[in-house]
């Protein structure tokens, strides 16, 4: 077979094998059955890579965001949004890093 027989033979099947859908991600919904809750099953990799890379920044970011609310804190009592402040610099970040399971990509629950 030639080369560029070849290389038309090897992108045909990459890009009609990206075409195909994925069905990758798996969601069980709780005992009662109620939809706002619901448990992710986060692969392995998933876990890994959380447990390594995205919760030691999220930590960081947690102090950096306290750090950056304190200082901000004089400038946002004479705005009068110091809760919005402190939900979007401190708390959100906070939760992504304790309260989210382990490779889950939403932490705690749905409140609507």
């Amino acid at each position: 077979m030639s080369p560029l027989r070849s290389i038309a033979l090897v992108l045909a099947l990459t890009t009609g094998l990206s075409a195909l859908p994925a069905h990758g991600e798996v969601e069980r919904s709780n005992v009662s059955g109620d939809p706002t809750y619901t448990l992710e099953a986060p692969p392995a990799y998933a876990m890994i890579g959380d447990l390594i890379v995205a919760r030691p920044f999220l930590i960081a970011a947690t102090l950096a965001g306290t750090a950056a609310f304190v200082i901000s804190l004089p400038f946002t009592a004479l705005g009068g949004n110091v809760k919005e402040a402190g939900q979007s610099l401190v708390v959100a970040p906070g939760r992504e890093a304790f309260v989210r399971c382990l490779g889950c990509t939403t932490s705690g629950y749905r409140q609507d």
